[in-house]
């Protein structure tokens, strides 16, 4: 039924009425902040696991945050302490070298792929000296060895040296562990050397 004069039905009147509002906030499209968005990432980031700041930036440029905006954010957050890349590598250094054995080197790799400084991995390393990298690449070839027993020793010799070589520990290193954890077997650390140098 159209009202009197209107020629319009009541129902497309409302429909404008709540389709257009003419005043207030209503009124203008809703932009999402984009200091809040980047507040919402970093914590959802930081909420899932520690994570560097570099990471952080990347995780807000996948979702356009402007770059100024991301910076103002995590230097924020830096402040109160949320983001702290020294003492983020220094705990992805313990936690890799007990857990997974990683040596030195691998582990700087890793610090480089999460955008860690220069400076800042080089202090965190430092937790991890020689004596542990040797005791961390024995721990490792005892567990392989037991699973190769029977194996010819050359064979032996060359897919441990290649374990080692993914945990990036230097040749001499691995050399050192591998014929310690061979000899107290009764194999002759002579018998098959396998080309240590390749390691390096």
């Amino acid at each position: 039924m159209t009202q009197p004069g209107t020629g319009r039905r009541r129902g497309a009147r409302r429909r404008d009425e709540l389709e257009a509002p003419p005043t207030g906030a209503a009124a203008q499209d809703a932009e999402p902040d984009a200091e809040e968005v980047a507040r919402t990432i970093a914590l959802r980031q930081l909420t899932a696991a520690p994570r560097s700041r570099a990471q952080l930036e990347e995780a807000m440029a996948r979702r356009d945050v402007p770059a100024d905006v991301a910076a103002r954010v995590l230097d924020r957050f830096t402040e109160v302490g949320l983001v702290d890349d020294a003492a983020y590598a220094e705990m992805l250094v313990r936690t890799r070298h007990a857990e997974r054995g990683l040596a030195r080197r691998a582990l700087a790799q890793e610090l480089r792929r999460k955008g860690i400084e220069p400076e800042v991995a080089a202090l965190a390393l430092e937790q991890v000296d020689e004596s542990d990298e040797h005791a961390a690449a024995r721990r490792l070839v005892e567990k392989k060895a037991r699973s190769t027993r029977g194996l010819d020793a050359q064979v032996r010799r060359r897919r441990l040296a290649g374990m080692l070589a993914r945990k990036g520990f230097a040749g001499g290193v691995a050399m050192r562990a591998i014929d310690e954890v061979l000899a107290e077997e009764g194999v002759d650390p002579l018998a098959a050397p396998g080309d240590w140098d390749a390691l390096d």
